[in-house]
């Protein structure tokens, strides 16, 4: 993945959701998002461009143990024994907003943007990032974000972004 700014712009995030909007348009993908930590961002970003709904399938925020599992088939086991901010989960929310949304590709975000919640195995800025092609295998990342609540977002939100398009054209 590209080198992303300690804290993107607005500027910056709207130029990798062009590149999010070129790329689903060639491919003739819709784009699906699951947001945990970011809370929206990664769909606003996408829904901010005028024509979005042609490319644009759906977007959900599940904050909660409760609403990963009802709005995306995230197992209660996993989340009791590896906790919402895990590798598992992340792929478990990928793969869950590909089936439930019918898009052709999928990004899921969770993580601990803080300023607290954090612990020395999962500190603040740690996120796992998701992506999935239907069709294809669901495979996750792990980013360690530096800066306060709001840097720990757009990070996450460019990382995202930038993922979608190395999916769709990788």
């Amino acid at each position: 993945m590209a080198s992303l700014p300690p804290s993107p712009t607005d500027a910056a995030l709207m130029a990798l959701a062009e590149q999010v909007a070129r790329a689903a348009i060639e491919k003739r993908v819709m784009v699906a998002t699951a947001e945990s930590c970011t809370g929206g961002w990664i769909s606003k970003s996408l829904t901010d461009l005028a024509g979005s709904s042609a490319w644009f399938e759906a977007g959900v925020v599940t904050y909660s143990y409760s609403a990963k599992e009802a709005l995306l088939g995230v197992n209660p086991r996993t989340l009791e024994r590896t906790g919402a901010v895990s590798e598992e989960t992340v792929l478990e929310m990928v793969s869950g907003a590909l089936a439930r949304y019918g898009a052709g590709v999928a990004v899921a975000v969770t993580g601990i943007a803080g300023p607290s919640g954090g612990t020395p195995g999962k500190p603040v800025g740690t996120v796992w990032i998701g992506w999935k092609r239907r069709g294809g295998y669901a495979h996750a990342e792990m980013f360690h974000f530096a800066g306060d609540r709001e840097a720990v977002r757009r990070q996450t939100v460019a990382a995202a972004l930038a993922g979608i398009v190395t999916e769709l054209n990788g």
